[in-house]
């Protein structure tokens, strides 16, 4: 590959696929806010999507729901990165699991198989992350291990605080640091479980929560290039989206 070859990412998370409040919002329909990323990846011709946890809602879904993520993910086509988060955690009954979700070629679950990690060698590219492997406290964002690749994208799923008192017995659970942030050194962090789209982690930090789909009403298009990492929002199509 050129070393000029701009490779565009998209990143979204917090989809809450579910068939109760998620299906109602969606006209009844589970998956739709995967279908709209996906979407929406399509249009802008995504090489990597990656999605920063809470997939799904719970890990009680039935197999149908989880059939149909399956064989949207498959139809999609295109590399699709996958991070268990706090609602979807990789249990032993877990979604993920159950829903075989891993199975599709193109579909990459990390921490199945204990690989926190896959590496796509014809974009010179690494994804990385720390699943959420139950529903106790953790500490999403770990330092990966030596830069294989030119570019190194990394996925948490956490709440961010610049400066966190973690001796507090009252603050949130699964805390990313802006220090931790700063150790890491990614091409790009795509954070996840934040409703809303912001960017975190203070000057030169390519950290950013691209929101759910619904509330922000957008996902994080990346643009790898010789330039740098550039980032922008581009809205999904919630053409399907019911309101209440």
């Amino acid at each position: 590959m050129s070393k000029n070859k701009e490779i565009i990412l998209v990143h979204s998370s917090d989809l809450h696929v579910d068939d109760g409040y998620t299906a109602r919002q969606w006209g009844g329909d589970a998956n739709g806010p995967l279908r709209a990323v996906l979407d929406t990846a399509s249009h802008v011709e995504a090489d990597v999507v990656v999605l920063a946890g809470d997939i799904f809602e719970h890990n009680r879904l039935p197999k149908s729901v989880l059939r149909e993520t399956r064989e949207i993910l498959k139809k999609y086509g295109r590399e699709v990165v996958l991070l268990p988060g706090n609602h979807d955690p990789l249990t032993e009954d877990s979604v993920w699991l159950r829903g075989r979700i891993y199975e599709p070629n193109n579909v990459h679950v990390l921490g199945i198989s204990k690989k926190n990690f896959v590496s796509f060698p014809n974009l010179d590219l690494q994804v990385s992350g720390k699943p959420h492997r139950n529903y106790e406290d953790m500490s999403p964002l770990e330092k990966p291990k030596i830069k294989k690749n030119r570019w190194q994208i990394i996925l948490a799923h956490g709440h961010y605080e610049a400066k966190p008192i973690l001796n507090n017995p009252f603050r949130p659970s699964w805390i990313i640091s802006a220090e931790q942030i700063r150790q890491v050194n990614a091409s790009y962090l795509a954070l996840g479980h934040w409703n809303t789209a912001k960017r975190v982690g203070g000057r030169g930090a390519h950290a950013y929560y691209s929101g759910s789909p619904d509330i922000a009403g957008t996902v994080n298009q990346v643009l790898l290039s010789s330039k740098g990492t550039k980032v922008k929002k581009i809205p999904v199509n919630l053409v399907n989206q019911i309101v209440e």
